[in-house]
């Protein structure tokens, strides 16, 4: 165990965090698959024991006392964290274009996706600071590039906003962590088919893990504040 990375990854329990969560055992990663509902976590665990070190962990990114209580156990447990995962994210009823979305959409979509991501970066940073080579990967989406929505009808202004204020967090920390060896990305999946988008993505789970697996186990020489998918860097 002395020898893996210890990894997070939040909403690890299906969809792309699932993907993520097998593609980091498989590289020889102990993963603390974080989730809400941790019943199910178990049973995920369960079915992937064979491929890996694998833990569950009490993850809601609305609940900072879940997200002190992961950390404190990580501490306890091994002391440190060399990749944290922020993949966990919700779209909303009511969301839609800018002059139809609710109020109450948008403000719970950037709640989880936006405000929760910052939580829980705050609380597993000083983990991560004690790593050797730390790596946090944000998971976006092509729908948080302002470029991009400019040359779009995307439609959802609340999850759209979300990301783009989660790539604005990439952006910021990997600035303010320059002087480190910690490294800050976002990845971007294509249209997966997951339960986001009513399984209606045209790319397997796993191909949309594939960017941030990547950016997870970058090298010493590897990219910092930087907008990637697996074929392509993206625009801002």
């Amino acid at each position: 165990m002395e020898n893996k990375k210890i990894a997070l990854v939040s909403g690890g329990n299906k969809g792309i965090g699932l993907a993520i969560v097998r593609g980091l055992l498989q590289a020889g990663c102990r993963v603390y698959l974080g989730t809400r509902q941790v019943a199910n976590g178990q049973q995920t665990a369960a079915e992937l024991a064979a491929e890996g070190d694998i833990l569950v962990i009490e993850l809601d990114l609305t609940s900072q006392a879940t997200l002190d209580a992961a950390a404190a156990r990580i501490k306890r447990e091994v002391g440190h964290l060399d990749i944290l995962v922020n993949n966990a994210g919700i779209n909303a009823e009511g969301d839609g274009l800018p002059s139809e979305a609710t109020l109450q959409s948008v403000e719970q979509v950037m709640k989880t996706n936006f405000l929760g991501t910052l939580a829980a970066t705050q609380a597993f940073l000083p983990l991560l600071r004690r790593a050797a080579a730390g790596r946090i990967v944000n998971v976006s989406s092509p729908l948080g590039s302002l470029t991009l929505s400019g040359q779009n009808d995307w439609g959802l202004l609340g999850y759209s906003a979300s990301k783009a204020a989660l790539n604005m967090l990439t952006v910021q920390l990997a600035q303010e962590l320059r002087a480190t060896a910690i490294k800050v990305n976002s990845a971007n999946p294509g249209y997966t088919a997951t339960d986001l988008n009513g399984f209606a993505g045209t790319d397997t789970p796993e191909q949309g893990a594939a960017e941030a697996i990547r950016l997870a186990l970058l090298p010493a020489n590897g990219p910092t504040g930087t907008s990637s998918s697996a074929t392509a860097a993206l625009p801002w």
